[in-house]
């Protein structure tokens, strides 16, 4: 039975993402922080798909040194088809720009983390000659704002790192996906107010990784009208763009 590898499992994206493939007939492997937390979203997933496998395992995105084990515990219980990188950590802007600690977590677990542990498993899946990386990044790396510019920017390094690594893995039978989903009803934005037509529900998140998964595609949104909404934005002089409030 083939697996997915779900990392940064206890987010609502994330446990859509895992409900759509074990769905599909994937077995799941469950891996988060904290294995208390990840322990109920284990025992549902079973109930609900009793025919496929459902495992846990610890992974800490800002715990560099412990990406490699993690990866060669995986190839030592059979590699997964899919690896799916859904964690991050929005953060908080105004926080960020007075306290570098909360910009480095920001940075750190969407980038740096995110990069860390997706080359160690590049590097297995080149081994094995064949695998699928699926990298969930952000509308909002596609052009600074003042409102989340170090988000945008930990997004917009995991973007060009996803075209860089797909790059490198195409001739190695190794494909990577970029989703770029824009505003999705999660935890993540609980509190604003984000226009109805431009926010997903967390399974259109789904449903668009696992599609991008089976088409081999490259880069792909949620919602099709960013594509074109975001290069009117991108187009924006920026002796205008800087003027505005965004």
């Amino acid at each position: 039975m083939s697996k997915v590898l779900i990392l940064g499992a206890t987010s609502d994206m994330a446990v859509a993402i895992a409900k759509k493939f074990a769905s599909e007939g994937y077995s799941l492997i469950l891996a988060a922080r904290s294995l208390t937390k990840l322990e109920p979203l284990q025992k549902d997933m079973a109930i609900r798909f009793p025919d496929v496998g459902v495992e846990s395992l610890a992974f800490d995105a800002l715990d560099f040194a412990s990406h490699q084990p993690f990866v060669d515990q995986l190839v030592q219980g059979g590699l997964p088809e899919v690896s799916v990188c859904v964690f991050g950590y929005l953060g908080d802007q105004e926080k960020a720009q007075q306290d570098w600690n909360e910009a480095m977590q920001i940075i750190g677990t969407n980038y740096t983390g995110a990069a860390s542990v997706m080359d160690r498993l590049a590097e297995a899946y080149e081994k094995k000659g064949s695998g699928c990386l699926i990298g969930i990044s952000s509308v909002a790396g596609e052009r600074g704002r003042q409102s989340n510019y170090f988000y945008g920017s930990a997004k917009a390094a995991f973007s060009a790192y996803l075209s860089g690594l797909r790059n490198r893995m195409a001739k190695k039978n190794v494909h990577v996906v970029t989703v770029k989903p824009g505003f999705v009803n999660t935890k993540m934005i609980e509190g604003m107010d984000t226009p109805k037509p431009l926010t997903a529900q967390p399974e259109e998140v789904a449903k668009t990784v696992y599609s991008a998964y089976k088409k081999e595609k490259n880069i792909v949104y949620t919602k099709s009208v960013w594509r074109p909404l975001m290069y009117a934005i991108k187009s924006i002089p920026e002796s205008m763009f800087k003027k505005l409030k965004l």
